[in-house]
């Protein structure tokens, strides 16, 4: 697919309102604000992570395209509740034009786009000074990263462009903090949990979108998304019963679909240099009809995926979803690498055609059987927010002036997971995954056995075998099957016949979030270093019970979706270092180096072998949230990752009305992100500032997949 590179710039313009406004209606209330116009715009040509509708599409931005033309109105009063109490509203009135959807266009609760930013009351209870009400709590201070800061949830929309204030999102809660002692403070916080706003982490996909994650396309994109992929590789297993039963590859009608072709595989027919099969005219093949050669197993596969079995056929994939490595619109523009994957396929090497038989069913009409594959679904099934979140954090100082702090959060993880099951298409029942081997139920009149699933003969997962050329557990055939003992598919396992049961199967997919417990604790101290003023400071932060997507190749390649892209438990431990130096003129300098570990992180090394001698990767493994996809060989993550920042801020011009400020952020694995940004004040009432992002390395990095 068509991809270059694109950098962002951002130029915003405000405008003060009055400072006050003291009339007798408004007596007691101080009203100021700001009206706002941000526009960003494309330095580079390029098309973006999501943006493509079909593998051959080529659509892109331009450079000098606006991307964000964003107005706002930013009002916030204040007031008083008797001689005891205030009172506190942020209201910010935004829209932006260029929102590719209604979610990003103007007011979206708990987003940066909400109206109702903050809403809350000051008061004093006994020793506890009390904010309750709609408010963000900052806990952690690190640049340009996000450890400690765990209270609120983020939203994502500009990845960390924002400044944190603004990413930030509000949510309702209980804020109570007392002084014990001379220097030691205690706070308690009560609220409601929320997520973060990912782009792209819902059922539309949000197509457009110029900062969605390779890791969330995988999940909902249009052509590398599984939410996609899946229901679409099914019509296409729909097209090959049709083609089984009508007698293509037998050259009679065979009753029992693509049941009988347990023994072959998706590399074992794609390898073919030529596959024969039957023209069978209408309603099937009738025994009289001979082989004829379609040609490359590989191109073969490919017709039928983009094409159908006819004109117009709805099971035709039309070259929309990542099911083969397509380089044009021609057939015979596929290739076939299982060893370097980089589509639904070739991630299956060692999957059995009977396999495909469980996704689809047939309705038996006038006008003769009517296959038809899976269909997906994306559900959310968030925790109520009634069920809050609470956190305590202590903050003291000792007499040599080290300021610490210590924190414990119970929260449900504001980073949403998403698993995939399989469910009965009617009643919504999940069903069971079963590995069936295969059972020889005769000989093709070449003398070749012919193999069926055998309902009987179930496997575990951690019996699948690795060497599809020498162990028949290397190939099982998936089954889905109900609480009934009822098995899904067009053709039932237990009888060779077509199946009594025709509700049809969905693939779902769930998102929802988990309880965490967050330890945490940060230090700084100030210090001369010679003339220079420094301040040393760390955060330091370990989640217990977070969640981590898990990769099994070998379940994928054996064609086991749900079960070969799981979310497992992962305890984590993060720490950031920073030094703060002032130079020069104000100039403040601050360097940090950031370190999370994954203490669960899995990685076993397998190998595989396909039905044709192929060696390829089937290891299971800890995948990288952030860029996991089709297109990089569905991206390892990192046992332990290291980030390295260097932040300048400076003030200038006349009586130091302007501020400039720059960060530049690495990555392990080669990814850089840089922001310049300046601010100026050229009146009381008008400001202009300017903002500059440039990102570059790795593309299957955090930083470097936005370039």
């Amino acid at each position: 697919m068509y991809k270059r590179s694109s950098l962002y710039m951002a130029m915003a313009a405000a405008i003060s309102l009055p400072a006050t406004a003291m009339a007798s209606f408004f007596e007691d209330i101080e009203v100021n604000g700001f009206l706002k116009n941000e526009t960003s715009i494309f330095l580079n040509d390029g098309q973006m992570t999501g943006e493509a509708r079909s593998m051959l599409d080529n659509r892109h931005h331009d450079a000098g395209d606006v991307m964000k033309f964003e107005n706002s109105a930013r009002f916030f009063v204040n007031g008083y509740i008797g001689e005891e109490a205030s009172w506190h509203l942020d209201l910010n009135i935004v829209c932006d034009s260029e929102g590719i959807n209604s979610d990003y266009q103007c007011h979206e609760s708990y987003t940066q786009n909400d109206w109702l930013r903050e809403l809350y009351a000051d008061f004093s209870l006994s020793d506890w000074n009390i904010r309750l009400g709609k408010q963000q709590v900052v806990w952690g201070t690190a640049d340009g990263i996000k450890l400690l800061d765990i209270v609120n949830p983020t939203d994502y929309r500009e990845i960390a462009q924002n400044a944190m204030e603004d990413s930030r999102i509000p949510i309702w809660m209980l804020n109570a903090e007392r002084n014990i002692g001379e220097t030691g403070n205690i706070q308690l916080i009560v609220s409601e949990n929320r997520k973060n706003a990912i782009p792209g982490l819902n059922s539309d996909g949000d197509s457009g979108h110029p900062f969605i994650m390779k890791g969330v396309d995988s999940i909902t994109g249009e052509v590398n998304g599984f939410l996609n992929v899946a229901p679409a590789l099914t019509n296409v297993a729909a097209s090959f019963n049709g083609a089984a039963m009508a007698g293509m590859f037998t050259g009679d009608i065979n009753m029992a679909g693509l049941l009988p072709f347990a023994g072959m595989t998706v590399d074992g027919f794609n390898s073919s240099p030529v596959v024969y099969g039957f023209n069978c005219p209408p309603p099937g093949c009738d025994g009289t009809q001979t082989p004829v050669p379609f040609g490359p197993g590989v191109i073969v596969m490919n017709d039928i995926t983009q094409n159908g079995l006819y004109p117009g056929d709805p099971n035709a994939n039309n070259n929309i979803t990542n099911q083969m490595d397509v380089t044009g619109p021609q057939v015979t523009q596929v290739s076939w690498d299982p060893i370097n994957p980089s589509s639904a396929f070739e991630y299956m090497p060692n999957a059995t055609f009977a396999t495909f038989n469980s996704f689809t069913k047939v309705d038996f009409t006038a006008q003769g059987p009517v296959f038809s594959g899976a269909g997906s679904q994306y559900k959310v099934d968030d925790p109520d927010p009634e069920r809050v979140n609470a956190g305590l954090r202590y903050r003291g100082s000792l007499d040599n002036g080290l300021n610490f702090g210590i924190n414990y959060f119970y929260h449900y993880s504001a980073n949403p997971e998403v698993n995939m099951s399989w469910h009965d298409a009617v009643t919504g029942e999940k069903l069971g995954v079963l590995y069936a081997r295969g059972m020889q139920v005769g000989t093709d009149p070449d003398g070749n056995p012919i193999i069926m699933p055998n309902p009987g003969d179930i496997i575990s997962a951690n019996d699948v075998g690795n060497n599809a050329m020498t162990d028949p557990n290397a190939t099982p055939t998936i089954l889905l099957m109900n609480g009934a003992g009822q098995f899904y598919g067009a053709f039932d396992p237990t009888t060779g016949m077509p199946n009594a049961n025709q509700n049809g199967v969905n693939m779902r997919m769930t998102e929802t979030r988990s309880r965490v417990n967050s330890f945490g604790g940060s230090l700084d101290y100030g210090t001369q270093f010679g003339d220079l003023p420094v301040v040393l400071r760390a955060e330091f932060l370990y989640d217990k019970d977070e969640r981590q997507p898990v990769i099994d190749k070998r379940l994928m390649g054996i064609g086991d979706l749900t079960n070969a892209l799981v979310m497992e438990d992962s305890d984590r431990f993060s720490y950031v270092l920073g030094v703060d130096v002032t130079v020069l003129t104000n100039m403040l300098v601050s360097a940090q180096f950031i370190q999370q570990n994954n203490l669960d992180f899995v990685d076993d090394s397998r190998t595989c072998t396909t039905q044709t001698g192929r060696n390829y990767d089937c290891g299971r493994y800890t995948a990288d949230f952030a860029t996991v996809n089709m297109t990089n060989e569905l991206n390892k993550g990192w046992e332990h990752k290291e980030f390295y920042s260097l932040f300048f801020s400076k003030p200038f011009g006349e009586s130091q009305l302007g501020r400039w400020n720059n960060i530049t952020m690495f990555e392990d694995g080669g990814g850089w992100w840089n922001r310049f940004d300046l601010e100026y004040s050229f009146t009381d009432e008008w400001i202009g500032s300017a903002e500059l992002n440039l990102y570059w390395g790795d593309e299957d990095t955090a930083f470097g997949q936005f370039k």
